[in-house]
């Protein structure tokens, strides 16, 4: 079989983290209050609703629109039947309030990684910016140049409109420039504002989406770690593969109203029935890892991952706890999954630990990566943690 897999190995490694989150909380059963009272005159609609809300896995979420938090009346993303001419904001206006939010929230999860990874702005070589809820030129890339003092001759590198496989891709992305040019140090920069694209509901299938996702930055640095690192994650081998029959079970559109978002409910059962042989040929037959970081895309998601791949519930808990605390962050989430996951094993004073860390987008795309948690350089050639099955 021709694998198109990438064996290359370095010494390329997260460095570093950071996230941030915006400053409106909101409660998962008031927001479903909140929808249902939007379809008043579908009950069944309403009715749905709250079931959909209290299924989901998830029991908080953080937005930038502070509308979310007040009466109907006041949320101009969610009109009522009998307030059908409410001033939808548009697409236009959509993407001013992203252009107002987005840049705050990257400063602030990239300053955390720059701090963590102990790196300097002059020593940033690459960076890597990654959105899919909004766009606008000179964008987040030039800006956060200039926020952080990075050098004006930073090889930029934006990754744009790639759904929630795009975090871990841009983590690739970053492990491959390392590799090929020793010395060099990039910044992976992730701001999501999913919440601005919220649309009115129609039917059924638009809850599946308003169900779940929220706003975040996240931020990290890759680069060869030193005797100054300690608590990171190395980078092994991964790739990203198109899963078959399933180009139309995940669709994002720009639309006049914000981004028009379809996810077919069979895509647990899509990832169930590819996900294995895919997994089986990134590990090589090698005996499975420990650590599972699991895009939560959903609950059905990670359900469907522990059993094809017979993980335990512990095994899944960081995929789920962070759904249930801040929902669906799109290409942030794996990268929220990786940073609960090294601040567990450094709390725990865990020794080197192998790990697979996966993502799913429009495609249906899987990106697919092994790593190892490493407390310090010289626990690298320890030997690492393995489970059985």
């Amino acid at each position: 079989m021709n694998s198109n897999v990438n064996h290359l190995s370095g010494d390329a490694a997260i460095l570093g983290m950071g996230t941030a989150l915006p400053a409106h909380v909101v409660d998962q059963a008031d927001i479903a209050e909140l929808i249902a009272a939007s379809v008043q005159d579908r009950p069944d609609l309403a009715r749905f609703a709250k079931r959909i809300f209290r299924s989901c896995g998830v029991e908080t979420r953080y937005t930038v629109e502070p509308s979310y938090l007040g009466a109907l009346e006041n949320c101009r993303y969610l009109p009522s039947a009998t307030d059908e001419q409410k001033d939808i904001p548009t697409t236009r206006e959509r993407m001013d309030t992203y252009q107002l939010e987005a840049l705050p929230l990257a400063v602030r999860a990239a300053e955390q990684a720059m701090l963590d990874a102990g790196a300097s702005p002059e020593s940033i070589s690459h960076l890597i910016t990654v959105s899919c809820t909004g766009q606008y030129l000179p964008g987040l890339d030039v800006q956060l140049i200039r926020q952080l003092g990075l050098s004006a001759r930073v090889n930029r590198l934006p990754l744009i409109f790639q759904g929630c496989a795009a975090g871990l891709k841009a983590i690739q992305m970053a492990r491959d420039v390392v590799q090929g040019a020793p010395g060099s140090q990039v910044l992976v920069v992730c701001v999501e504002l999913c919440s601005l694209h919220f649309q009115p509901v129609q039917d059924r299938e638009a809850l599946f989406a308003a169900s779940f996702f929220g706003d975040a930055a996240s931020a990290s640095i890759v680069g060869t770690p030193d005797a100054r690192h300690t608590d990171y994650l190395s980078l092994g081998i991964g790739y990203s593969v198109l899963l078959p029959d399933s180009t139309q079970d995940m669709t994002w559109k720009v639309a006049d109203y914000g981004y028009d978002l379809h996810l077919s409910p069979r895509i647990p059962k899509l990832l169930g029935l590819h996900l294995e042989e895919e997994l089986r040929l990134l590990l090589q037959n090698e005996q499975f890892p420990e650590l599972w970081a699991i895009h939560p895309g959903g609950r059905g998601i990670v359900d469907s991952v522990q059993e094809v791949m017979h993980l335990r519930q512990e095994q899944t808990q960081y995929s789920r706890d962070i759904l249930r605390d801040y929902g669906n962050l799109s290409s942030n989430t794996i990268l929220f999954v990786l940073q609960a996951m090294r601040m567990d094993m450094k709390i725990r004073e865990q020794s080197a630990t192998e790990g697979v860390a996966m993502a799913f987008g429009p495609g249906l795309t899987a990106e697919l990566m092994k790593f190892t948690y490493v407390p310090c350089l010289s626990s690298v050639t320890e030997e690492t943690n393995h489970v059985f099955f």
